[in-house]
């Protein structure tokens, strides 16, 4: 397979394109140091990345805001902290305010291109809205949790991704996904067939963050450390 040979691109959007870690982090770092915990950074994402994934298994009709806030309730029930509404409804709110990786909006703008760009998100519409602001990229079709009532790994989502690709006459075997998670994309896109593109954020980091284990092994198709070193190799084989 080349990358040239693909028509339309399909990206998870927190963890690959928005910098969900340090969102995440800047509200569940200093409400746990709040409560005397000392956990580092890396601790306090292990513990909320069950509780997530688990909250999103369970209520698939559940926003996203609601969805943080269940997580937050459960991390600090596990951590014997409190965590009071106002606690829960902030960390909800949250998103808007989480930062766009450095190179995410020019590496989609030189993707773009070259291939139609597909979002499939696990997220709600408001709060992806205010993400896509700072990503600066019209893509050609978003498919968020919302739409769907079921969140990724949910296989449901990828079949919506499938369905909605074949709308935009991408024709079989020219859709490529690009994500972070090993969990939440890699495993089920695979699952269906799908190839798929690693953007390996937490290089150098150990264990696996904001992001449950695979819980499966993976391989995806192709692998970089950034969005900006995958569309300089689009980009090159595209004028090669």
């Amino acid at each position: 397979m080349r990358f040239v040979d693909f028509d339309a691109l399909s990206f998870d959007c927190y963890g690959t394109l928005i910098d969900w870690e340090a969102g995440i982090s800047a509200v569940l770092d200093p409400w746990a140091a709040q409560a005397g915990c000392e956990l580092s950074s890396e601790q306090l994402l292990l513990v909320y990345s069950s509780h997530e994934a688990a909250v999103e298994a369970e209520h698939g009709d559940w926003l996203y805001p609601r969805v943080l806030a269940g997580a937050m309730r459960r991390s600090g029930a596990q951590l014997g902290i409190a965590v009071d509404d106002e606690d829960a409804a902030a960390f909800g709110r949250s998103v808007p305010n989480w930062p766009a990786f450095e190179d995410s909006s020019a590496a989609l703008t030189e993707l773009a291109k070259y291939f139609r760009l597909i979002a499939l998100s696990n997220i709600d519409r408001v709060s992806f809205a205010a993400s896509n602001n700072l990503l600066g990229v019209t893509f050609d079709a978003v498919i968020t949790a919302e739409d769907l009532g079921s969140y990724k790994p949910d296989p449901r989502n990828f079949k919506a991704l499938m369905e909605r690709s074949a709308e935009l006459k991408v024709p079989p075997g020219k859709l490529l996904h690009v994500a972070q998670s090993l969990f939440h994309d890699h495993v089920p896109a695979k699952q269906i067939g799908l190839p798929t593109v690693w953007i390996n954020r937490r290089h150098g980091k150990p264990g696996w963050g904001a992001t449950p284990d695979p819980g499966a092994p993976v391989r995806p198709d192709w692998e970089f450390t950034s969005l900006a070193d995958f569309a300089e190799a689009v980009r090159g084989k595209a004028t090669d």
